[in-house]
């Protein structure tokens, strides 16, 4: 499937916020919004799990969009700790929708602080699915998910311990898939990641 990446802008809470949008051939099957990891680490929609987070969706038939969040980049406004990146999410989650599909089923995503924030946002915006990568639990006030949310985090996460995410999964009753002897970066295994979520999409109505 061709995948073409389109640069995109928009008015967000604390100014313009830049970001890129893979737009697969056909009519899309939903729109994913991607959140990257933790800007005063050097997060930014270029990292590599955000970028393979897009690149996947993508080729599940989605309109998948990436983006700086508030402060980073060329995004204007300072980093507020989630509170305003949440905001910045759901701005893009609508321009999306605007753009592509008011009608069009979304989907949220976001690795490190990026699935704090996915996870924050998906309280108000109701997506459809939720896919988190390593979230920032323990880190962060990480919110319940919804039980069908995929989480996937590595067995030796030096960011993020495998420990305290199951701490926070296991009042939900919410299954983890652990990735054996993979770090927070999934260094050496963006592949599986991807792999993973395309079998979790595999016959699931979009």
């Amino acid at each position: 499937m061709a995948i073409a990446l389109q640069k995109f802008s928009l008015s967000g809470p604390a100014g313009h916020l830049e970001g890129v949008a893979h737009i697969p051939d056909g009519a899309p099957r939903a729109v994913a919004v991607v959140a990257h990891p933790l800007p005063t680490m050097g997060g930014t929609m270029e990292n590599k799990v955000a970028v393979t987070l897009g690149k996947t969706f993508s080729e599940l038939g989605c309109v998948a969009l990436r983006f700086n969040f508030r402060g980073v980049g060329a995004s204007e406004g300072e980093f507020d700790g989630g509170e305003g990146e949440t905001e910045d999410l759901a701005a893009v989650a609508r321009y999306a929708q605007e753009q592509f599909g008011e009608a069009l089923p979304l989907l949220l995503s976001g690795f490190s602080f990026g699935g704090y924030v996915a996870a924050r946002a998906a309280q108000k915006l109701k997506p459809q699915h939720l896919v988190l990568a390593a979230p920032a639990v323990g880190r962060f006030a990480m919110p319940a998910v919804v039980p069908d949310t995929l989480v996937i985090h590595g067995e030796h996460d030096e960011v993020v311990p495998l420990a305290d995410a199951l701490a926070w999964a296991r009042p939900q009753h919410l299954p983890i898939v652990v990735l054996p002897d993979a770090g927070h970066f999934f260094h050496g295994r963006l592949t599986q990641l991807r792999d993973i979520v395309k079998r979790h999409f595999s016959g699931v109505e979009l």
